[in-house]
């Protein structure tokens, strides 16, 4: 299991930096290696929503992945988890109100689906996986450039 964390201050009210996580769609700007998201089904933004998102494959054919919201707190907390794809992983943005904007803190564990003999046996897939996550959050900087170069509402 890996297991990684970042966050970021935003100089936006949570509300704001809020819904711009919630609806998913919003990946493809500030994500790197995802291509589109699309809502597949249930209420957009909504506890139980699963969201379908192509992400770049290492031979640079788009692969599905699925994510289902499993907690959504109005301006506190998005939680998800990937249920379909080439990762098992579950994550959240938690978000905190300050003088100068929200501190958004984004936490991605993952769990390996499959066994690959030797790099278990030495310990190379839980680096790799390590290494991974940790990459995934470190996006969270990209978000915030991202925000801030959107006039505020």
């Amino acid at each position: 299991m890996a297991f990684a964390e970042h966050e970021v201050l935003i100089r936006r009210d949570a509300m704001a930096v809020y819904l711009y996580l919630l609806d998913a769609t919003n990946l493809p700007h500030w994500r790197d290696g995802v291509r589109s998201v699309k809502l597949l089904h249930g209420p957009a933004g909504t506890r139980g929503a699963v969201y379908r998102k192509m992400v770049a494959g290492r031979s640079g054919l788009s692969i599905p992945a699925e994510l289902e919201i499993t907690q959504a707190r109005p301006g506190a907390e998005i939680e998800f988890q990937v249920i379909s794809g080439p990762a098992n992983c579950t994550g959240g943005y938690y978000l905190s109100t300050e003088s100068s904007g929200t501190r958004v803190r984004y936490a991605l564990e993952a769990q390996p689906e499959r066994s690959f003999g030797f790099l278990d046996r030495f310990g190379l897939l839980n680096g790799m996986a390590q290494r991974t996550v940790r990459s995934e959050v470190a996006q969270l900087e990209r978000l915030r450039d991202v925000l801030d170069l959107q006039p505020a509402a």
